[in-house]
């Protein structure tokens, strides 16, 4: 697993350094994400509001899998499930969140990712490419999430009952592994975080 976050790191890296590149480098005026990433209630636009609830969420999400790896090493099968069933339901919740953001951003304000009526046509395909590919992570995730989930429950782990992610007799490592990759997941959004929509 190390290795693997280690490469998706450098992907990652690679892609934030390109935006960060061509952001200082375009001649067009880049859009301003108070505007871009406004939310609109009771006719008032609340700048980044959904992207702090979105953070929020995946934040929390990786709190409850921590306690999820906690659980798991004192082999309590019961609060693991459901532990990872709350990790996997905010995780769901921040791609569904990630789905409006995406559909406001096409469908209202017409950007696409070969162009930008706001500004700079670049801003569309580093935001859809770089959004798109995290949430896609996360995505996967939440799928493994529940297929850990499922294993913990029926006490596949107990009895190390062959199959797919199944590890060794008694040991939760599985429950672990998905730890680190689900904290690398949200790690990696505090970084997209502050450079798209903060900067």
């Amino acid at each position: 697993m190390w290795i693997f976050l280690l490469s998706d790191t450098f992907i990652f890296s690679c892609f934030l350094i390109s935006y960060m590149t061509v952001r200082m480098s375009t001649t067009e005026p880049w859009p301003n994400p108070s505007e871009v990433f406004g939310l609109t209630l009771f006719g008032k636009s609340i700048p980044l509001l959904l992207i702090a609830i979105m953070t929020f969420v995946l934040i929390s999400s990786s709190g409850t899998m921590a306690m999820a790896v906690k659980f798991g090493y004192e082999k309590n099968r019961k609060m693991t499930f459901f532990l990872l069933l709350c990790t996997a339901a905010l995780g769901a919740t921040f791609v569904g969140m990630q789905a409006f953001e995406w559909t406001k951003l096409i469908v209202h304000e017409g950007i696409r990712p070969w162009g930008n009526p706001l500004g700079a046509a670049q801003f569309g395909a580093a935001f859809f490419m770089i959004t798109g590919f995290h949430g896609t992570h996360v995505s996967i995730g939440v799928i493994f999430l529940l297929i850990t989930a499922t294993k913990v429950i029926r006490g596949d782990l107990d009895n190390e009952r062959p199959g797919f992610m199944t590890g060794r007799k008694g040991k939760y490592e599985i429950v672990e592994i998905m730890g680190l990759y689900w904290h690398f997941v949200d790690l990696v959004w505090v970084f997209i975080f502050a450079v798209f929509y903060l900067w």
